[in-house]
Formats: C-alpha cells, sequence, structure tokens
C-alpha cells in the first residue's frame, strides 16, 4: 500500500487541509473533526482502495484504514503541518448538536491516548502474572519501577487530558495541562492529608484525591477554551503571549479546586453509580444486552464514552462494564473464524484468517466489523445472538476489570478477575460466533438496500434473486472438467473489446468488491442475457441489470462507469425483474454516442456477485475482441 498516495488522497476528498480542523487516530481510524462535513465526499472515500468504511459519528467524521492507520496518519500530519489541533482554517464550521459535541470531545480527547493505556494496562497485567507466579516480590525494586511504568498515566491521568481535550478544542494545551498538573502538585495534594476541607480568600474548599480522574479535567478545560478565547477578544495582542496564560492560571485553578473539581468528581460517580446499578440489579440481563450492542457502538464510535466510567469504577476496585462488553468483541472474532472455516474464495479466506489472528493479538476488530460483517450483513444477527450469549454467561460469572485495558487479546487476560472465568465467558461468545456462520452461512438471501448506492443495491439485490448458488448448481451445465467438477459458462452479453476488471475505473468493480469477473468496452448498443435463466434485477436508472443462471450464477452487468448520473437518459431496458430469458435475448439497448458526448465511459464489468460460492471462475479471454454470445467465462464449483 502506497502510505503517501493514499493520506494525499484522503486529505483531499475530505475538503482539504483547510477544512480540517483536528485530527487523531486510533487502532484502526482517522478521526476528522472538520470545518465542514458537507465539504468531504464519504461515497468516493469508501471506494477508495485502503479505506474499509467512512463513519459520520459524535462529531467526528472517522475515516477506517485498518492496521495501516499509523502509518497513514503521519503522511496526512506531514501533509497538513498540524497535529491534533488541527490546520486552523478559517471556514464556517458546521453547526453540531449539543450530542454530537460532546461525544466528539469524550472520543477526541481519549483516543490518542488508549495505545499508552493499553501499554501500561499490560505492564499492570504483567506485574500480576509475575507476583502470583511468585516470580517478583511486591516490595523489591523491580516491582517499584514497573509498577512506575504501570501506573504513571493513570496517576497523571488530569494532565494528559489536560492536553488532549485542549488540543480538540484548539487552545493552549500546555495551559490546560498546567491546570491538571495544580491538582496533583505536593502542596495541593498535602492539603488533603491534613483535612477534608481547606480555604481559599475564606472560601471553603472541599478536598478530594484527583490522581486518575477524568471527568473534572473535561468540565474544567471546557471553561478555560471559553475563558482564553475571551481574553484573547478583549486583550491587545502585545500582551496575551504573557496574560492570557497568566490569567487563565490564577482563575481556573481556583476555580477548580472550589468548584468544578469536586462537581466532576461527583457527575463522575453519579454517572457511574447509575451504570452500575443497572448492572448489579441484574447482571446477566445487562450482560445480555451490552454483549449483544457494544458492536454497533464501536461502529458508531462511541464507546469511548464509557472510558470516563470504566475509569472511575476502577479506582473504586473493580470495573464490570469492559468484561461484558467484551463478549461482543469475541463474537466478531468468532464470525471471523467462522467466515474463514466456510468459505472457498481464497482473497476472503485470506481476509478473515489475518483479521481473526490479528484480533486476537492486538484485540482490534474493525477489519472483521466492516470487512467482513457489514459486507455479509446476515452476519450482524450471529454478532447480536453471539454476544448476547456470551455476555449473559459473563455477567452470571461475575467477572471485573481489576486493571484497565480497553482491548480483549491473549496479553489482557490478566487484567480480569476471576481470569479463568473471564475466559470461558469469551470461549462462548468465540464459539457461538463462529458455529453460527459454519452451521447457518454468512451470506443474506435478503439483504438490506443501500438505496444511496445504487450498484451496491443491485449486488445485495441480485444475490437475494436465487438460493446460495451451489444447491442448484450443475443442474444444467455444460459439461465437466479434468479434474471432475462441475462446470458452467457465461457467454458474452455484448460485442466488443476484453478488458481486464482490474483496469476497470471504478474501485468498487476493479478489487472484485463486488465479485470476480471481466469487462468489455462495447463496439454495439445492445447488452443480451449471457445465460438461460430469469431477470433478478432491474434499476430505473436502466444502466445495469441483473440476471441469475438457472445453474445459479448470479451475474451483474453495468453499462458504463457512474452512468446511473444519467438517470435513464439513452438507455431503453426491455426486460422486467421477474422474466424467464434464454440465452442472447435482448435485455438492454442503448445510445453509445450520446453516453460518451455526455462525458461517460462505457467500459462494461460483468461480475459474478455470488463469487464466494465458486471455487473457482476463469476470464476465458485475456484481451481482443468478443462477440455476443461467445464464451466469456468458466465457473467451477
Amino acid at each position: 500500500m502506497d502510505h503517501l498516495k493514499l493520506a494525499q488522497n484522503i486529505v483531499d476528498r475530505v475538503g482539504g487541509k483547510d477544512n480540517i480542523q483536528s485530527l487523531t487516530h486510533c487502532a484502526t481510524r482517522l478521526r476528522f473533526v472538520l470545518n465542514d462535513n458537507r465539504k468531504a465526499d464519504a461515497e468516493i472515500l469508501e471506494n477508495t482502495a485502503g479505506i474499509l468504511k467512512v463513519v459520520e459519528s459524535g462529531g467526528q467524521f472517522q475515516v477506517v484504514v485498518g492496521n495501516d492507520v499509523s502509518e497513514v496518519y503521519k503522511h496526512i500530519v506531514a501533509e497538513g503541518e498540524f497535529d491534533g489541533a488541527g490546520s486552523g482554517g478559517s471556514s464556517e464550521k458546521e453547526k453540531k448538536s449539543i450530542r454530537s459535541a460532546i461525544f466528539g470531545l469524550i472520543s477526541g480527547s481519549l483516543t490518542p491516548l488508549i495505545p499508552v493505556f493499553a501499554g501500561a494496562g499490560l505492564v499492570k497485567a504483567l506485574l500480576i502474572v509475575l507476583e502470583r507466579a511468585g516470580w517478583i516480590a511486591v516490595d523489591s525494586g523491580t516491582y517499584a519501577i514497573l509498577a512506575a511504568a504501570g501506573n504513571s498515566i493513570f496517576y497523571f491521568l488530569p494532565i494528559l487530558l489536560g492536553i488532549t481535550i485542549a488540543k480538540v478544542l484548539n487552545v493552549n494545551s500546555y495551559v490546560a495541562a498546567a491546570i491538571g498538573a495544580a491538582l496533583m502538585e505536593p502542596n495541593f495534594t498535602a492539603l488533603t492529608a491534613a483535612g477534608s476541607t481547606t480555604h481559599f480568600l475564606g472560601i471553603p474548599v472541599s478536598l478530594m484525591n484527583y490522581a486518575s480522574s477524568v471527568f473534572p479535567m473535561f468540565i474544567a478545560v471546557s471553561i478555560y477554551a471559553v475563558l482564553e478565547k475571551f481574553l484573547k477578544k478583549i486583550m491587545h495582542k502585545n500582551v496575551q503571549l504573557f496574560a492570557v496564560p497568566f490569567l487563565s492560571l490564577v482563575i481556573m485553578v481556583p476555580l477548580t479546586a472550589m468548584l468544578i473539581g469536586p462537581f466532576g468528581q461527583y457527575v463522575g460517580q453519579w454517572v457511574g453509580d447509575a451504570v452500575n446499578f443497572l448492572i448489579n440489579s441484574n447482571s446477566v440481563i445487562a450482560g445480555i444486552i451490552l454483549g449483544g450492542s457494544w458492536s454497533f457502538l464501536v461502529l458508531l464510535g462511541l464507546h469511548w464514552a464509557t472510558v470516563p466510567i470504566i475509569m472511575s469504577n476502577l479506582s473504586a476496585g473493580g470495573d464490570l462494564i469492559v468484561p461484558l462488553a467484551a463478549t461482543s468483541v469475541a463474537a466478531s472474532m468468532g464470525i471471523g473464524l467462522g467466515v474463514f472455516l466456510k468459505t472457498k474464495d481464497k482473497d476472503l479466506k485470506a481476509l478473515s484468517g489475518s483479521s481473526f489472528l490479528s484480533a486476537i493479538l492486538s484485540g482490534v476488530t474493525e477489519p472483521i466489523l466492516y470487512g467482513i460483517i457489514l459486507r455479509y450483513r446476515k452476519t450482524l444477527i450471529y454478532l447480536v445472538v453471539a454476544g448476547a450469549i456470551g455476555g449473559g454467561v459473563m455477567g452470571y460469572l461475575g467477572v471485573k476489570l481489576i486493571v484497565f485495558n480497553f482491548f480483549l487479546n491473549i496479553f489482557t487476560l490478566p487484567a480480569q478477575s476471576p481470569m479463568l472465568y473471564y475466559i470461558i465467558g469469551i470461549l462462548v461468545a468465540v464459539a457461538a460466533g463462529a458455529l453460527a456462520v459454519v452451521l447457518f452461512g454468512y451470506e443474506s438471501k435478503k439483504q438490506g438496500l443501500d438505496t444511496d448506492k445504487p450498484d451496491v443495491q443491485l449486488k445485495q439485490q441480485s444475490e437475494s434473486g436465487s438460493g446460495s448458488g451451489m444447491d442448484k448448481f450443475g443442474a444444467g451445465s455444460i459439461g465437466s472438467g479434468t479434474s471432475g467438477a462441475v462446470e458452467s459458462f457465461i457467454a458474452s452479453p455484448m460485442q466488443g473489446t476484453i478488458l481486464p476488471l482490474s483496469e476497470v475505473d471504478d474501485i468498487v468493480f476493479s478489487s472484485e468488491s463486488m465479485g470476480k469477473g471481466i469487462a468489455i468496452i462495447p463496439s454495439k448498443g445492445v447488452l443480451v442475457s449471457p445465460v438461460d435463466g430469469i431477470v433478478a434485477v432491474t434499476m430505473k436508472s436502466a444502466h445495469a441489470i441483473a440476471v441469475t443462471s438457472d445453474e445459479g450464477v448470479e451475474i451483474l452487468m453495468h453499462i458504463g462507469v457512474d452512468t446511473v448520473k444519467l438517470k435513464g437518459q439513452h438507455f431503453t431496458q426491455k426486460v422486467q425483474e421477474g422474466d424467464r430469458i434464454r440465452q442472447g435475448d435482448v435485455l438492454i439497448e442503448f445510445d453509445m454516442q450520446s453516453i460518451e458526448n455526455e462525458g461517460f465511459k462505457l467500459t462494461t464489468p460483468i461480475v459474478v456477485t455470488n463469487s464466494d460460492n465458486f471455487a473457482v471462475i476463469t476470464p476465458l479471454l485475456s484481451g481482443g475482441t468478443v462477440a455476443a454470445a461467445e464464451r466469456l467465462l468458466s465457473i467451477r464449483a
């Protein structure tokens, strides 16, 4: 993958660097906050090689890249000369709802810290293993040094949160960090040892321990952001350099200590208590709900909003949310494993196998979610059911997270207690997801339609036009190969020049995401049926059509590139959905000259949309010209 080229394409398609307000990344996603989301082209981005999915959620424009995300991020930062705080573009910002703004702030602030959370969590998990094995003494210098490595990020979390929150809000991150540092400064923390209250200018101050706290900093830095912008507006530029930080610290540190800090702590406690009350009331039901729904929060990017609650729970002795949510992650792993065991398609097997292995080692399941589950939407049902089953088991067993870690992988098992019960709950979810795929398959006969993407709609509808294909394959086959496998042929639906599918100027087809096949540049404006069968799908725009052969092969023919934009002009459809057709029957007539005059290419992909059902799909011609009704593709079960 050319990371630099992909980075440049992404920047162009999100509206250019001037439209980027801020950028962070997590394990698989680039998380943009844009000045105007309307300037971004999500559809083209999703059809760009190297991009799995585009999600708009929580005030963020999220581009899912996968495991190469950090490399792409580096190139974007270098290209745009910004990091976190954005490019400072002056475009009018898109109005966002309060809910979106809150979720955007939380996820954008916590996302940069997730890698170090994960690393520190692993250090703490390692200490647990070493201590339980008797290989290290808790009073040794080695233990103390490793404990410092594992605890530092959590103890000094207010300081680091000050930096990340300020970057999202585009204010001075060092002043924000100083506000958080003030809560950890020895003179201040010494007051808590002397009592629970003190005074500031005669005003009583409730003293609290702010180590590992989250909510106070979100409130404090949000207010500081308003204050800084106000001070810059009323003060002369010549004095802003020292006067704005001075007044910000003098105002914000006492205000945080007196009011914001205690209020933030109480808010965090109240929210955590409410969530934990629901879990403790009936942990099995809570597990079923959370296990069945967690992956949808991940898809929307809203799962980061639970981190403050989790952190609060850990400071109180243990968290119940993460073990329950982990079963949804395990269910997606199981689906990846099931597809690997079930599929005969070598590309899908490679994708599912590598994604499953990556998930086990890193806990990152977005490649499975976006590359498999959202592609084969029947598996969404398995995801919910398997996650709910695992969540119910996990809730019944009463597992808790004892050191922070937000990822499910083999290295974080010691972070859960009892670890054996946790493993049982995870294995139940993995097994349920894998078995569902193996027993019931992964392709849906009635895929939901994406009406905003006609080509995807056409493929989904054509997949629902017949059974799996394998059940009926061979009933009308023409012959068999030397291996004894049943073979069928697809005839050319038009006359013209052969072009490999990989050279089609449309990533949806050239990447074979719609299926395997070949393309033709037509020399005559007539499309005929390549098989005996039925018309499975037609389009109002008449630019494409899908048929299903008597042998169960589902074939999509798409006349031209982006010709859906013509809205039916220059196309005349001769058949209707459900019509019985014979090979050579005219399906569509089209005015080649008029289409080309409109600026559209006539390259026509012919793809087998249920390619995964067949062992081998072979083009019989690699170049040159082809006549209508001449053999074009060989299909073997």
